[in-house]
């Protein structure tokens, strides 16, 4: 390679075309150009290339991967959604269940707890028209005593 380059660093620019002067130096250019591109193909090319390839199927594997992961992800937040407002009904339908109960319990206890005032009302009534009665009949009593002592003390 060095001597081929030596040949041509030699070579003599006489003549009429100059260092442009189309005669053996060309294709030895182009020798050693197409020389080194295979050299380069071979030594830092194709290493590169496979690099490239493998970075890229690496790439590929992982997009995959995570386009794979992401639908996972997807379906299984679907799932989830679906089942938290399954969770959700039920638990809207115990709190209204809950609510009936509470209010039924509410309504039960207010309906006792008037019987229990009127029933205590009606008895205090009872007793006070009770002590009422007793008391005018004794104080018609007292009164008749009274209008009677009040006549024998007017008619002396």
């Amino acid at each position: 390679m060095v001597n081929l380059s030596i040949i041509i660093s030699s070579s003599e620019v006489n003549g009429p075309g100059g260092l442009f002067d189309i005669n053996a130096t060309l294709p030895l250019v182009a020798i050693q150009f197409l020389l080194l591109m295979v050299l380069l193909n071979v030594i830092l090319y194709s290493p590169l290339l496979t690099i490239i390839e493998e970075r890229k199927e690496y790439i590929l594997n992982k997009l995959a991967k995570a386009s794979e992961i992401l639908s996972q992800a997807n379906e299984l937040t679907a799932q989830y959604e679906q089942e938290l407002n399954t969770v959700r009904k039920e638990a809207q339908l115990e709190i209204t269940n809950s609510q009936k109960i509470h209010k039924e319990i509410l309504e039960i206890e207010l309906n006792i707890s008037q019987k229990y005032i009127d029933n205590l009302l009606e008895n205090i009534t009872d007793d006070l028209l009770e002590k009422k009665n007793t008391a005018l009949n004794s104080l018609d009593t007292i009164v008749q005593s009274l209008c009677v002592q009040i006549e024998n003390r007017l008619s002396i």
